[in-house]
């Protein structure tokens, strides 16, 4: 048989031939990509989207026709790259996810959450276990109200709140990469790096708190924000950032060494007592930050910064569900019976890092030649088991306590301590190193033109005998001298607003709780003479 070679063919079988040719080639490539949308698809269903202007741009053209692959996407870049794609899909005709069962789905991200955990250790990793948790809840609770599994999906969802409020305190507790040299004291360290973020996010507070422990449980920021916007001022934004065991010199090297001149505020609540400034005791928590391997580079000029290298945008969304008509009324979930035993996290083979035993500044310790009398002196007046504080501390830098002092519980549980034998009151003196601190403090904040409000806070009646109550009525004296001399203001909560010491605004003795932050907060909103920003 004689081969025949395209030249000698006819026209027609010529034309013929290139149309065989080119369905050949179509349907090749249809083969080829057929695959590849799916598992595109698939992924994008699964994990989210990168949601780059590159990729948007590159998926526009196609959305029409695939809608899915963009719908259900929490978009985090900026919407008005594309104002198409809006953080949660609102397409009231989208019927993308019919098929999809919200509690597969929360299984999945708990089983995957659950998987994360049994791993994690920096706060990054604990992070993405919290991210998967935060997914699992969300799809359990769009089980509809009236689906069958609807009273077994509560349950879950509170075990896995449960399992993602843990996630967050390992996240919280975990080592950052945040200011890996420390000042020697985990609030100091934990209330830098929140202040440097909060500066970062929100700007330079228009007022700071400082102080110590006292200011830190004692005033609320956001409830002074509150009480001056019905007052008619503008929205503040006020920053709490009390030290535990802070005294007149850990003050002064916050607002002098450690803070830039950039992140000064422009006014300033110093928010304490008389301990602060009693130079007859041993500084330890000053101290402890002049030895600190923090101050060692503040002094070679090394300043504490957050990382700057991170976008401020995530690189990935991820799936949430739709409102509840878009799901099937019978999803087919084969395994449930199961589903307990397979997504539980043991979590009693990690070691929980965020407990600890916190005492107050009041404990002191005595050198080698102390005598029995000043040993018996150092005793500590109030020590609390609470889990590590630095962690409870909100995002403006207040530590909220919930208990209310009870004193004839309190004192059930722990020997009541006269002041003649306080610590915090031992060889008392109002001079010295404290008031030169004092002064500096003055100096540094006329010389910005900041103004500077000391408001002495209250302490419970039975905290206040006749050693603790006579050392109150010197440091009245000698503060409203200092201040009428300096031109700063002294408001004295302790001795002018008796309706403050009540027990339930306290958690202990000499600490304010929740309740007595609120009142303090209305006290100083309501006080005359403080020249708020505007």
């Amino acid at each position: 048989m004689t081969k025949t070679h395209s030249s000698d063919a006819t026209p027609k079988y010529r034309w013929q031939q290139n149309i065989k040719d080119k369905f050949d080639m179509n349907r090749w490539k249809l083969d080829f990509l057929k695959p590849l949308i799916a598992s595109i698809t698939l992924l994008t269903l699964t994990i989210g989207c990168i949601p780059t202007e590159d990729f948007q741009n590159k998926i526009s053209s196609t959305s029409e026709k695939n809608p899915i692959l963009i719908n259900n996407c929490d978009l985090t870049s900026n919407k008005k790259h594309n104002p198409q794609i809006s953080l949660v899909s609102q397409n009231a005709n989208s019927t993308q996810c019919a098929s999809i069962d919200p509690f597969s789905q929360a299984v999945r991200f708990a089983i995957k959450a659950a998987n994360l955990a049994q791993s994690a250790r920096t706060k990054q990793q604990w992070d993405r276990v919290a991210q998967e948790w935060v997914q699992a809840v969300a799809w359990m609770q769009a089980v509809p109200p009236g689906n069958p599994r609807r009273a077994f999906a509560e349950r879950k969802v509170t075990e896995y709140m449960r399992n993602l409020a843990y996630s967050q305190q390992q996240a919280a507790s975990a080592p950052s990469q945040f200011n890996p040299i420390s000042f020697n004291s985990d609030i100091l360290d934990t209330q830098l790096e929140l202040y440097l973020s909060y500066v970062a996010t929100v700007g330079t507070p228009d007022v700071l708190i400082v102080g110590s422990s006292r200011a830190l449980y004692g005033v609320d920021p956001k409830q002074l924000q509150q009480y001056l916007a019905t007052k008619g001022y503008p929205r503040l934004n006020i920053f709490n950032f009390a030290i535990n065991g802070a005294t007149a010199q850990v003050v002064d090297f916050q607002l002098r060494q450690l803070l830039s001149y950039e992140q000064l505020p422009k006014l300033i609540i110093w928010a304490d007592g008389v301990r602060a400034f009693n130079s007859g005791r041993v500084d330890r928590t000053y101290n402890s930050i002049v030895a600190s391997e923090g101050k060692r580079l503040l002094l070679s000029g090394i300043r504490p910064q957050l990382p700057r290298a991170q976008s401020n945008f995530a690189s990935t969304c991820y799936q949430f569900p739709q409102p509840y008509n878009v799901f099937s009324p019978t999803p087919n979930f084969p395994w449930e019976t199961s589903v307990g035993e397979t997504i539980e996290v043991n979590y009693s083979t990690i070691k929980p890092t965020n407990y600890r035993k916190y005492s107050y500044k009041s404990i002191r310790q005595t050198s080698s030649n102390s005598t029995a009398s000043e040993e018996y002196l150092t005793q500590p007046v109030e020590t609390v088991a609470i889990a590590n504080p630095a962690d409870a501390i909100d995002a403006n830098g207040f530590l909220p306590v919930d208990e209310q002092f009870n004193p004839s519980y309190y004192y059930r549980r722990k020997p009541y301590v006269a002041g003649l034998y306080d610590g915090d009151y031992a060889r008392f003196y109002l001079g010295g190193t404290q008031a030169t601190a004092l002064n500096s403090i003055v100096n540094f904040t006329k010389s910005r033109n900041i103004p500077l409000v000391f408001v002495n806070l209250p302490l419970s009646d039975s905290y206040l005998d006749s050693v603790r109550w006579s050392a109150e009525q010197e440091f009245n004296q000698w503060m409203q001298r200092r201040a009428r001399e300096n031109g700063f203001t002294f408001l004295n909560f302790n001795l002018y607003q008796p309706q403050l010491a009540k027990n339930e605004y306290f958690f202990d003795p000499s600490h304010l709780n929740r309740y007595g932050a609120v009142a303090v907060a209305r006290y100083i909103a309501a006080s005359a003479g403080i020249s708020w920003p505007r």
